[in-house]
């Protein structure tokens, strides 16, 4: 059956769809607007990733929540997803410490249990509007063992800075043992096939003590500032 041919059933269907697209984007639109509204005065800040099902004992979310506490009281609002796990172990360091505590919460098919330690809650219905908040924001990453999720948001930030889509910044892998694989991987395969550049490797850093992962944020700022350059800026704006 051709377009031509369609009875008005399916027409009046696809008319109802085109409406939902449209009004869809009016959504994506407010989901941009408000939270950028509410964490335009949150910098400095650092983004903190990692699993969702880390065990409230488990030596990672105590390690997180040690490092979030730690960047809390050195002056920097922490991000994090806003659910259980290691997200919880960030905001809650953070909660107890001296800068605001910040939740990026996703809704999903099976609700995210949403953690009790957030200052700011704000919520997504859209992953791509989530993640962008957690970039536009940091001023650092620390990545946290995880899985498929923290890998994302791991791939993401690294094609972000290496595409100068966003302006450099250190990314963070805290607990070696948990990173090394890959990036041995990283080194053997991507790097000898050409597939990234040597030099992308120094986008990375490994760093399993949190007092050095609060001092390496603030040694690449020393000399520099928190406040992003003109250019900086203007990158920003084409994210």
């Amino acid at each position: 059956m051709s377009l031509l041919n369609k009875p008005p059933a399916a027409l009046s269907l696809d008319k109802l769809w085109s409406a939902k697209e449209s009004w869809r984007l009016f959504g994506i639109m407010a989901e941009f607007v408000e939270g950028t509204e509410r964490l335009d005065t949150i910098q400095p800040a650092v983004s903190i990733f990692g699993s969702a099902r880390t065990d409230i004992n488990h030596p990672h979310y105590q390690l997180t929540e040690q490092i979030a506490r730690l960047l809390s009281n050195a002056g920097f609002s922490v991000i994090s997803g806003g659910g259980p796990g290691i997200m919880e172990a960030a905001n809650k360091g953070a909660f107890y410490g001296k800068s605001p505590s910040i939740g990026l919460n996703i809704q999903l098919p099976n609700e995210q249990r949403r953690n009790a330690y957030q200052d700011i809650s704000q919520s997504f219905r859209h992953f791509f509007a989530r993640k962008y908040m957690f970039v536009k924001f940091a001023t650092a990453y620390v990545v946290m063992p995880g899985g498929f999720g923290t890998l994302d948001e791991l791939m993401e930030a690294l094609t972000l800075v290496q595409t100068g889509k966003t302006r450099k910044m250190p990314i963070i892998l805290v607990c070696s043992d948990f990173w090394d694989g890959l990036i041995d991987w990283f080194r053997k395969t991507l790097v000898t096939e050409n597939f990234i550049s040597p030099d992308d490797m120094d986008l990375i850093q490994i760093i399993d003590e949190p007092a050095e992962v609060v001092n390496a944020i603030f040694k690449y700022y020393e000399t520099r500032g928190f406040e992003p350059s003109t250019e900086e800026r203007e990158i920003q704006l084409n994210l």
